[in-house]
């Protein structure tokens, strides 16, 4: 096998949300950085397409915000929950103190293409795509770089400081022996998408009766729909059939009529195995792990992509001027998962709690009816201001604090690429509601936190 060596300050492994960001921050603020990507593009179906307030005021923060929000895209305001025959505002987006007071709901392609674009715009930024990591380069006690193939040919890329950027399944983690603490999830979803007409609701809208509940996200003329079922359930749904389904997600959502025939195959049907965990410790010399890879979230809230980026924020401001120096100290490291653990902690904690609220609703098989925890609490003044600043803006939310370092090279013409949003279980932040009061004084204790 052919053999390459190369060699940067930083390289980020994985080309997702937080690997594009914290690889543009870097190359922004002077760092050499190189990001591997081992698909050959950016488009991949069912991911996490939600950008919140959080996110859109970093983007403002680096002065792309204009032409971001120039993209296709849709932009929802709150967030709702029909249960049987009542509906409910479960989230509004309107008072969050941020430049944009919705979630924009864009296909994550675009997101990344959009960064990339710009990305390249530094000399100091280097995108290498169908680059898969197999193993890590180690000296001593600590990580020396990355082992990457790329089609038939191997290729050492040597570096100051490794970030896994590589996802819930990192190999990177792996790779260095990092243990990782599941939490146990008793939810699944099935995504797959059906037809919107003229009419039907412009938010995201949870749909809860007859034991299940159903996400319906506008993408303009379709749905991205997210069924929840109980985890291990889905060998035992595709058992009894295509007709048994349609028939169920009618009897959810009946406003959708003859459009569940649009299922009509199996393979229209995607399953996300539902996962939530966290590493006890982040890194090793040489080596970190950020956003999924470190902490795999609930698609409850949409929030995952979002603390992704986080993450990569935070790792930005506080690793920015050690890589610049090319001395890269284990208690750098340290204080990025400091930064960064306790929003991880208090989000995953909500939604577990979200969880054991939103399992009890497979435990009913007929007709449903609002129970009156919920009724009450969205009577409470300010809960739905309050669960839209712990979804829209989070725990400890952070801002880009390096300064340009490397001018662009070339000027760069603005993306135009159609399509509108999906998002992996934005809907499912309705299923807070069900938590009742403890729920509602845990977005509370969060607001308070993060100001």
């Amino acid at each position: 096998m052919a053999h390459n060596t190369l060699e940067t300050t930083c390289c980020v492994v994985g080309g997702g949300p937080a690997g594009m960001v914290l690889g543009y921050l870097l190359a922004r603020s002077g760092v050499n950085v190189t990001v591997l990507e081992k698909h050959q593009d950016f488009f991949r179906d069912f991911r996490g397409d939600t950008v919140h307030p959080s996110t859109l005021e970093v983007l403002k923060e680096i002065g792309l915000l204009q032409e971001f929000l120039e993209l296709p895209h849709e932009e929802v305001s709150s967030l709702g929950v029909i249960i049987g025959d009542a509906k409910f505002k479960v989230a509004d987006f309107t008072y969050v103190p941020a430049t944009c007071k919705f979630i924009a709901l864009m296909p994550q392609w675009d997101f990344l293409n959009f960064l990339a674009g710009h990305a390249r715009t530094f000399s100091t930024f280097q995108l290498l795509m169908q680059h898969e990591v197999t193993g890590l380069l180690k000296q001593g006690q600590g990580i020396a770089g990355v082992v990457a193939r790329c089609r038939d040919q191997e290729v050492q890329i040597r570096a100051d400081l490794v970030v896994g950027c590589d996802g819930r399944h990192s190999l990177v983690r792996a790779a260095a022996g990092l243990k990782v603490i599941e939490y146990g999830v008793p939810i699944d979803v099935l995504w797959f998408r059906i037809s919107r007409h003229t009419g039907d609701a412009e938010q995201v809208l949870g749909n809860v009766n007859y034991g299940k509940a159903l996400i319906l996200i506008n993408r303009s003329d379709y749905f991205q729909a997210g069924l929840i079922i109980a985890k291990g359930s889905y060998d035992g749904i595709k058992a009894r059939g295509l007709d048994a389904l349609r028939a169920g997600i009618r009897n959810i959502a009946p406003y959708l009529g003859d459009r569940v025939n649009e299922l009509r195959d199996w393979d229209q049907i995607k399953i996300l195995t539902v996962q939530i965990n966290r590493m006890p410790r982040w890194h090793l010399p040489g080596l970190i792990c950020i956003g999924d890879a470190a902490h795999a979230m609930s698609p409850a809230g949409g929030v995952g992509i979002n603390l992704a980026i986080q993450d990569a924020v935070a790792a930005a401001n506080l690793l920015n001027a050690p890589l610049l120096e090319r001395r890269v100290s284990e208690a750098a490291l340290a204080g990025v998962q400091r930064r960064r653990e306790f929003p991880t902690r208090v989000t995953q904690a909500v939604q577990l709690a979200a969880h054991r609220g939103l399992v009890r609703v497979f435990d009913s098989t007929g007709p449903m009816h609002a129970p009156w925890q919920l009724r009450a609490a969205v009577r409470i003044p300010g809960i739905q201001r309050a669960v839209g600043y712990a979804v829209g803006i989070g725990v400890r939310p952070e801002h880009v604090r390096q300064q340009p370092a490397a001018r662009p090279r070339r000027s760069r013409t603005a993306t135009a690429i159609a399509a509108t949003a999906i998002v992996a279980g934005v809907g499912m932040a309705a299923a807070t509601a069900f938590v009742g009061w403890a729920a509602w004084k845990a977005w509370r204790r969060i607001a308070a936190l993060a100001s």
